[in-house]
C-alpha cells in the first residue's frame, strides 16, 4: 500500500490540467492572430548609405478568402517611411499579396527594421499578423579612407569680378504676373458670384436612406450577376447612414476602424453582432471574390432596413422662428 501512494499522486497531478481545461467557460475568446501559408521578406539593396532610400519588400502567400492590410508603426525609430505599395495576385488555391515599403535610415551600422503589423479580414472575423523586422546595413556617405586621407578642401581663390545685373526685366515680369493674377481673380469672382438659388429642404436621414435602399433594390443587381457591385453600393449606404447618425467619418474607415469608432460612441439599439457579420460578409464579397447567392443579398438588404428601424431617433421638433415670446408679468 505504501508503494502505491506515489503512483496515485502522479496520476492525480496528471489529471489536473485536463479537468481545469474542462472547466474553461464556453465562449472564451479565440486566438486573434493568423498565420499565412508562406512569408518572405527582403531589403533591396542590402547595404545603403545613410539618408538614401531603400525598399523593404514583404511577400505573403495566404488563402484567397483572406485580405491583408499593412498597418505602419507609429514609431519608426531611426527610419523614415517615404511611401508604400500593395499588390495582390490570386492563384487557383491561394493568393499572394506583395507589400513594398520605401524607407530611409539615419543611423550607421547594422540597424534592425521595425516590426510590421497586418490587419487580416477572414471569414471568421478580423485577425492580426505580426512580422519581425529584418536588418539593413547603413554606411556613411564619406569615402572609406577619409580618416587617413582627410577631407579635400579647395584652396582660397583671388577676388573675382561679379557683374551686377539690372532688375528691370524682373520688375516687368512681376508686373505682368500681378496683372494676370488680378485678371484671374476677377474671373473667379464673376464665375462664383452669389446667385439666387432656391434651397430645397433636406429630407430626414431615415427617409433619404430608405430611398437609397429602395433604389438599390429596384435595380436587382444580384439577378444580373453584379453581386460585387451590389455589396459595394449597400456598404456605402450603410456606412453613410452610420456616419451621419453617430457623427463620424464612416466612409473613410476600414472595417476594424468602423467597429472601433462605434464602440467608443453611445449607440443604443445598435445590433453590433449583426453589423459585424454584415461588414465581414461585405469585405469577403468585395475584396476576396466570395460567392454571394441571392438569398445572402436579400438578407443583407433586409439588414439595412432593420438597422434604420433599430437605431434611428427622429430629431425633436423645432419651434417656429416667429413664435411669440411668453408674456412675463
Amino acid at each position: 500500500m505504501t508503494r502505491l501512494l506515489p503512483v496515485l499522486a502522479l496520476l492525480l497531478v496528471g489529471a489536473l490540467p485536463s479537468s481545469a481545461a474542462a472547466q474553461q467557460p464556453p465562449g472564451a475568446p479565440a486566438d486573434e492572430t493568423v498565420q499565412p501559408q508562406n512569408v518572405s521578406a527582403r531589403v533591396e539593396p542590402r547595404q545603403v548609405r545613410i539618408g538614401d532610400p531603400f525598399v523593404y519588400e514583404v511577400v505573403i502567400t495566404h488563402p484567397k478568402e483572406h485580405r491583408y492590410e499593412l498597418v505602419m508603426p507609429k514609431e519608426t525609430g531611426d527610419f523614415e517611411v517615404l511611401d508604400q505599395t500593395r499588390q495582390r495576385q490570386d492563384g487557383p488555391d491561394s493568393a499572394t499579396t506583395t507589400f513594398g515599403v520605401r524607407m530611409s535610415a539615419f543611423a550607421l551600422g547594422t540597424v534592425p527594421l521595425p516590426s510590421l503589423s497586418f490587419d487580416v479580414a477572414t471569414p471568421d472575423g478580423p485577425k492580426k499578423f505580426s512580422l519581425p523586422g529584418r536588418e539593413v546595413e547603413v554606411v556613411s556617405t564619406l569615402p572609406p579612407d577619409v580618416d587617413q586621407q582627410g577631407v579635400h578642401f579647395f584652396d582660397l581663390q583671388p577676388p573675382q569680378e561679379v557683374p551686377i545685373r539690372s532688375w528691370r526685366l524682373v520688375l516687368v515680369g512681376l508686373g505682368l504676373l500681378a496683372a494676370g493674377l488680378l485678371a484671374w481673380a476677377l474671373y473667379r469672382w464673376w464665375k462664383n458670384r452669389p446667385k439666387h438659388v432656391e434651397q430645397v429642404p433636406l429630407l430626414p436621414l431615415d427617409v433619404r436612406t430608405r430611398k437609397a435602399l429602395d433604389a438599390l433594390k429596384a435595380e436587382d443587381l444580384p439577378a444580373h450577376g453584379h453581386a460585387k457591385d451590389f455589396y459595394f453600393r449597400l456598404s456605402e449606404i450603410v456606412r453613410g447612414y452610420l456616419g451621419e447618425r453617430y457623427g463620424f467619418e464612416a466612409l473613410e474607415c476600414t472595417s476594424s476602424e468602423l467597429m472601433a469608432s462605434l464602440r467608443r460612441l453611445p449607440t443604443p439599439g445598435l445590433p453590433e453582432d449583426a453589423l459585424m457579420r454584415f461588414v465581414s460578409e461585405s469585405d469577403m464579397v468585395k475584396y476576396a471574390r466570395a460567392d454571394a447567392p441571392p438569398e445572402s443579398c436579400r438578407d443583407a438588404l433586409a439588414f439595412g432596413y432593420a438597422l434604420i428601424d433599430k437605431t434611428y431617433v427622429p430629431p425633436p421638433p423645432q419651434a417656429p422662428a416667429n413664435a411669440a415670446a411668453p408674456h412675463v408679468q
